[in-house]
């Protein structure tokens, strides 16, 4: 009987998790997008569009040290190591679109990408919350780790805060829970894919 790792399984799950942004999303590298660019292969299509695909990585984990002493907390274990082992540019998946994690030897382009509303930023940074996504297609609602919530195994909840809250009252107001951890979330991001 093989026992399977930990690491082993979350690698896994991971990688099932990249696979399905192809299936998800048409990944098309946009003149408009520099990361998609940037992460482009293949000729052009009858179109003239190449298509963007995820780099496998190896990042040292002390990359996460910089971004950490900006966050309000860390990531969850599996988040941590999808940032760590995968480069992406941004996502549309079927609940959430997932914020790019551009090419680099670090993890700043992230850190840009978290915090680039300072607004929304400002609130959930002092909140506890870290964003790692938006809402699907033209929402802009966050969607975010509630390091608040942190569950044994460092955890937490998925939910979306309403912006306009955010931009207009300088509120926190939780529109949606998406999920009860990032585990949760990568496997139904995959089962909804798959079917």
């Amino acid at each position: 009987m093989t026992v399977i790792h930990t690491a082993d399984a979350n690698d896994s799950l991971i990688d099932r998790f990249v696979a399905t942004f192809e299936k998800a999303d048409e990944m098309i590298a946009y003149d408009t997008d520099p990361i998609a660019q940037e992460l482009a292969v293949g000729e052009p299509d009858e179109y003239g569009f190449r298509r963007w695909r995820p780099k496998k990585v190896k990042t040292d984990p002390s990359a996460l040290d910089e971004i950490y002493s900006k966050l309000p907390a860390r990531f969850p274990a599996l988040f941590e190591r999808l940032v760590l082992s995968y480069r992406w540019a941004e996502v549309y998946l079927p609940d959430y679109t997932l914020l790019a994690n551009p090419p680099g030897a670090d993890l700043s382009g992230l850190l840009a990408k978290i915090s680039k509303d300072p607004a929304i930023w400002d609130l959930l940074s002092r909140s506890g919350y870290i964003q790692f996504g938006k809402g699907p297609d033209m929402d802009y609602d966050p969607v975010c780790f509630d390091r608040t919530s942190r569950k044994k195994g460092g955890e937490s909840r998925i939910v979306k805060p309403d912006h306009e809250e955010i931009l207009c009252n300088d509120r926190l107001k939780i529109v949606a829970e998406l999920a009860p951890s990032f585990e949760r979330l990568v496997s139904e991001t995959i089962g909804q894919v798959a079917n």
